[in-house]
């Protein structure tokens, strides 16, 4: 049979065909035996098996045919010239044929030889008439090709002859029928099989098995939850196949049942060597916020973040990393439970042991800030040893409401040791000390009587805090504002920040505390009142307000006297309203003069008379802080005293 492809073979099995019919026709007398002998010499046959243009098996069945029609022919001429030997060579080439096709069949895997290799297909002998072919694409990686001319693959028979003539084969359906051979013995088995996890699907894990796609939920990754499961992408894995079913094309895989019988073997040795005290080495497993699990070998390992180092560590992934190998030493072992705990920082010797030798009181120390909070701040002197700067230890003078107004973390700052328990790991340090204390040298600046000045720096209900140096604040206390102006609360008068002088009253070195007072700045008014006025004097005075024992009346600016209601009129009156009205200007007599208290005693009903009326009820304004009048024991011994002596 002659053909245009390029990839068919020039001589087969179809060209002998066509000799065979030439033979036929041939018009000589020779025997069928003989023609076929004449045809294809013994040379001939061997050349033909050395191009791969006729297979061996297929020589053997011709020459088998024709022995037996060489035997059967008639021996008389005539019936020689009768005898059709084209009709009985078609017959052997069919029984060659029917030979072949019981050998393969379609839908089957059969091994073949690469033949050829063109751009579009690979030429593969399956002991088939005519050759196979397959698709280039399904032996390409990439831009290679895979195979090459005399391997032996296994191929899918899709169909025993195409329109070309060709056998039609696919290495990919081939690969796909082995592999879920494999898968399902391996399910018949128990046996593992290698997987490649593909991607990340609800519910668990895409794998590959050869092209064959596959399912591990979450719950069979691992032993424990794994909370990453995007980690074992593209990753090759070992697994034990569940569950399968070629008609649904359903596989379900587990890698949990194979770690389990890995960690039950390694298990048992562990144990048999673990105890405490001893250095193993371990695999990082799982890395959390308190810690890291630690894989001995079948057995898992708690190193908790407080023994993986003797300085500070904030998280366990700043010093491990998942998949590494660490030496550790055992702490503790329950082996009932099964319970390990580990300790990295135990390896190397312990930095506290020595902190009293190396850092002695009162001594300068240099230090990282890492660390701050509401009490203080950490500083890291060495790699595990942390010393605490107290917030009442960074300043001298100024209140420090929270150390990030002074320090930030990194910052490398110089301290004093102030104190050192190596028992409980601490050393206290003081940054204040590093400089001056300026209260110890106020009193050789300042004096009791100074005038300073200074910026209104805080406002409270009981006075103002008066900045007269950096870190240096003196409280003028509401009272010691002004001396006529009755100020509740010192926003009154001052605001924050406002420039403002004052006296200093007082000094107190040891406690920190200095007095200041604002209207010492101005002569007092209540001297002045006193230092003019007797008793018996009368003076003219505004009423300003009420009380239910009386009414204070204004005689200066900013000094104010109370009239008792008894002494506002001769006729009795149960309310001080009823004599008088507010802002009502009248004369009033002074009959109480108290210079400390800054009280004054007045009556109107006494003005005008010759003899000092002498009033026996007493009556206060405590809470007014203004005067009150004569006691009433005092009045009662004095108006005695007078009589005997007249």
């Amino acid at each position: 049979m002659s053909t245009n492809n390029p990839n068919q073979p020039a001589t087969g099995t179809g060209e002998a065909q066509d000799i065979s019919n030439a033979a036929a026709e041939s018009e000589t007398t020779t025997t069928a035996a003989e023609a076929v002998t004449a045809e294809f010499p013994v040379e001939a046959v061997a050349e033909a098996v050395a191009a791969n243009a006729v297979e061996p098996a297929a020589i053997d069945e011709v020459q088998k045919s024709a022995a037996v029609i060489e035997a059967q022919a008639p021996e008389d001429e005539e019936t020689s010239e009768n005898f059709d030997g084209g009709l009985d060579f078609g017959a052997i080439l069919a029984a060659h044929e029917k030979s072949h096709r019981s050998e393969i069949s379609e839908n089957e895997v059969v091994k073949g030889r690469v033949v050829k290799i063109t751009d579009q297909a690979v030429i593969i002998d399956v002991g088939f008439k005519s050759e196979g072919i397959v698709s280039i694409a399904e032996f390409k990686d990439g831009n290679e090709v895979t195979v090459k001319p005399g391997d032996e693959i296994d191929v899918y028979v899709k169909q025993l002859e195409n329109s070309e003539g060709y056998v039609e084969l696919s290495r990919a359906d081939a690969v796909r029928m082995q592999t879920w051979d494999q898968i399902e013995q391996a399910y018949k088995d128990g046996t593992t099989i290698v997987a490649r996890v593909s991607d990340r699907i609800k519910g668990g894990l895409r794998a590959d098995i050869g092209g064959i796609q596959a399912f591990l939920p979450g719950s069979q990754v691992d032993v424990r939850p794994v909370r990453n499961l995007d980690s074992f992408r593209n990753k090759d894995i070992e697994v034990r196949v569940l569950k399968v079913n070629k008609k649904r094309g359903n596989i379900v895989l587990s890698r949990k049942v194979v770690i389990e019988e890995q960690l039950t073997g390694r298990k048992v040795e562990t144990l048999k060597n673990l105890e405490e005290g001893v250095i193993v080495e371990g695999q990082v497993k799982n890395i959390t916020d308190y810690g890291a699990f630690i894989d001995l070998g079948g057995i898992d390992g708690l190193l908790h973040i407080t023994d993986m180092s003797w300085g500070r560590i904030q998280n366990p992934n700043e010093l491990l990393r998942v998949g590494e190998s660490v030496q550790v030493k055992v702490l503790k072992f329950d082996r009932d439970k099964e319970r390990v705990s580990l300790g990295y920082k135990q390896l190397i010797p312990d930095p506290w042991a020595t902190t009293v030798e190396r850092y002695p009181l009162n001594s300068r120390v240099s230090g990282k800030v890492v660390s701050l909070t509401d009490y203080g701040a950490f500083i890291e002197l060495e790699a595990g040893i942390e010393g605490l700067v107290h917030v009442t230890e960074m300043s001298w003078s100024k209140r420090v409401k929270h150390p990030s107004k002074l320090l930030s973390v990194g910052q490398e700052v110089e301290a004093q040791v102030l104190e050192v328990d190596q028992g409980n790991r601490r050393i206290s340090l003081g940054l204040k000390q590093i400089e001056p204390n300026p209260w110890e040298t106020l009193q050789e600046r300042y004096g009791v009587g100074t005038r300073v000045k200074g910026r209104v720096r805080n406002l409270t209900d009981f006075g103002a805090f008066i900045e007269i140096e950096d870190g240096i604040d003196g409280l003028v206390h509401v009272s010691d504002i002004s001396w006529t102006k009755r100020i509740k609360h010192p926003s009154e008068a001052l605001k924050k920040n406002q420039e403002v002088e004052a006296i200093i009253t007082a000094i107190d070195v040891d406690n920190r505390r200095l007095s200041l007072s604002i209207k010492d700045l101005e002569p007092n008014t209540w001297d002045q009142f006193f230092d003019t006025h007797r008793l018996g004097d009368v003076v003219t005075g505004k009423v300003t307000r009420f009380a239910n024992f009386g009414a204070f009346v204004e005689l200066e600016d900013g000094i104010e006297g109370l009239c008792h209601v008894s002494e506002l009129s001769e006729q009795h009156v149960d309310k001080p309203e009823d004599a008088v009205k507010p802002g009502q200007e009248m004369q009033f007599k002074i009959l109480k003069m108290d210079r400390e208290a800054r009280k004054i005693g007045l009556s109107a009903r006494a003005v005008g008379k010759d003899e000092p009326i002498l009033d026996v009820r007493n009556y206060t304004s405590a809470d007014s802080g203004m005067a009150s009048l004569f006691e009433v024991a005092g009045l009662n011994k004095n108006a005695d005293e007078e009589e005997s002596d007249n």
